[in-house]
């Protein structure tokens, strides 16, 4: 455990920052998946920091330690140790959402943690469905706030479920939730790919110059799972991929890759031109999106999604979308940024593809474009597909690619999980990563006309694809649509240990 980190000041300096001591973190919905899976990880904690778990789940402490060691992951050697040391900051309480009397329940068991420090520092973290996220930060609010020091709520996404539903729990917040106090964590923005983004951007001038619509023709940001919902089904089909990935993260991937240039490396700066780029977005029209729902795999082995036992039988959920966006400004007006998201699909991988503008015909007559891929997961990348004269007597042209694949280059160094490095930013009370509440407004306007056609028009029926596949048939035209120029270069391999160059 530690209570410095190593982070970057406004000037892109690197700085040591002091963690606040006597802090504890309050993991509400901590007996869920996402606590279990995404929360307890975290090994550069303030120190003698708390960690209180909270649900409506009745258990002893010695269940809760099992359940959060199951999922803990630690870079060093000594692992043992390292768990031992950190179990012992855990503890649990059980309660209702609803009741004030659990939440003061709560507090008696902080303040006994805190033991009567005068400055206390409490992060509520809520791992929560959003049935009960109004009522849980009231009473978090009116029983649990600290008397001295400083108070935060990490918010987990979904914000609503379209623009109405958004403003709604904005509002709900705001009486008792200062903007500043607020971290809306959208883990996307938390992945060192994303966050490198504005260092490949702004740190290299020869990205500078061909970053606008003049020299890229279309980009593509695509999301791929290859599981389905695997008896979730039941929250998802809630949500559908659009609310579920499209609207939050790839869309912040998005923003991050056409923003301007911002004044500094402070949140508000960074966010300043994120929200700038979404107003100049309109809203997502329904001639430019196609939606899929997977049916059983080719081989039978897999089900379709409506034989999840979760899901309704009739329903209409997408599963898969495919869409196009537009930016109404100087350097972006023209340019398709098509997104794709789906589950149930052929492979994981989510990744941006910037293809480039034909080179000028002339000597050549059929050359490939060049792209740029950032490859945010799994196995890190960015490279650049360029042509080359093939070795040997020839003016051949051959494929061949500038890589920088983060397992080879970097192989001493831990990539830190997404869910790691956010909590430490709201630790230290650093927004550049979490989301603000007129980019939340201005996200939700581009896409809720599109969802409520969606919801609306009961004939629409998304197309089936197979489970394992590539997607709905027509994806391959629809992209081809907007500009995309798929070229096989049967002369072009992929290095065995780089990436994987399936689309």
């Amino acid at each position: 455990m530690s209570d410095t980190i190593l982070r970057s000041n406004e000037d892109g300096e690197v700085v040591t920052i002091e963690l606040k001591e006597n802090t504890v973190i309050i993991v509400l919905g901590a007996s869920g998946d996402l606590a279990k899976k995404k929360t307890f990880r975290n090994n550069f904690l303030p120190k003698d920091a708390k960690i209180v778990g909270y649900a409506r789940t009745k258990m002893d402490r010695a269940e809760f330690l099992s359940r959060a060691k199951s999922s803990i992951k630690t870079p060093t050697k000594d692992i043992e140790a390292q768990l031992a040391k950190f179990c012992e900051s855990l503890s649990y309480i059980s309660g209702q959402y609803d009741q004030d009397d659990s939440f003061q329940t709560l507090t008696k068991h902080l303040e006994d943690l805190e033991k009567g420090q005068k400055e206390t520092n409490r992060i509520f973290y809520m791992a929560l469905p959003p049935s009960v996220f109004i009522s849980v930060s009231e009473h978090l609010k009116r029983n649990c706030y600290p008397k001295s020091g400083i108070a935060r709520i990490i918010v987990e996404k979904p914000f609503g479920k379209d623009l109405g539903s958004s403003r709604e729990l904005q509002r709900a917040l705001a009486p008792n939730w200062k903007e500043e106090e607020i971290f809306r964590i959208d883990h996307y923005l938390g992945k060192e790919m994303v966050k490198n983004l504005l260092i490949l951007r702004f740190g290299n001038s020869f990205f500078g110059a061909t970053w606008s619509r003049h020299h890229i023709d279309n980009v593509q940001i695509t999301f791929k799972e290859p599981f389905g919902t695997e008896g979730r089904g039941g929250y998802f089909d809630e949500f559908g991929i659009i609310r579920d990935v499209m609207q939050n993260h790839l869309l912040q991937i998005l923003t991050l890759i056409t923003m301007e240039r911002p004044i500094s490396f402070s949140a508000e700066d960074i966010r300043d031109e994120k929200v700038r780029v979404l107003r100049a977005m309109p809203s997502i029209e329904p001639k430019n999106v196609i939606i899929g729902q997977y049916g059983k795999s080719l081989d039978g082995s897999k089900m379709s999604y409506k034989d999840d036992e979760s899901v309704p039988r009739d329903s209409r959920c997408a599963t898969f979308a495919a869409m196009v966006a537009y930016i109404k400004n100087e350097r972006w007006d023209g340019v398709p940024f098509i997104m794709k998201a789906g589950k149930a699909l052929n492979e994981q991988k989510t990744e941006v593809r910037i293809q480039f503008r034909d080179v000028t015909s002339g000597i050549f007559k059929d050359i490939p474009r060049n792209e740029l891929v950032i490859r945010v997961q799994p196995n890190e990348s960015v490279y650049i597909k360029m042509n080359s004269k093939l070795p040997g007597l020839s003016m051949q042209t051959v494929v061949t690619e500038l890589d920088l694949t983060y397992r080879r280059r970097f192989s001493d160094l831990k990539i830190p999980e997404a869910y790691e490095s956010l909590i430490l930013d709201a630790l230290k009370g650093d927004h550049s990563n979490f989301v603000r509440d007129d980019e939340l407004d201005a996200s939700w306007r581009i896409f809720s006309p599109l969802l409520h056609y969606l919801d609306d028009n009961k004939e629409i029926i998304p197309m089936e694809y197979p489970y394992g596949s590539r997607g709905p048939a027509v994806l391959d035209d629809f992209t081809a649509s907007y500009g995309y120029a798929f070229s096989d270069a049967s002369n072009y391999q992929w290095p065995v240990t780089g990436g994987n160059e399936k689309l």
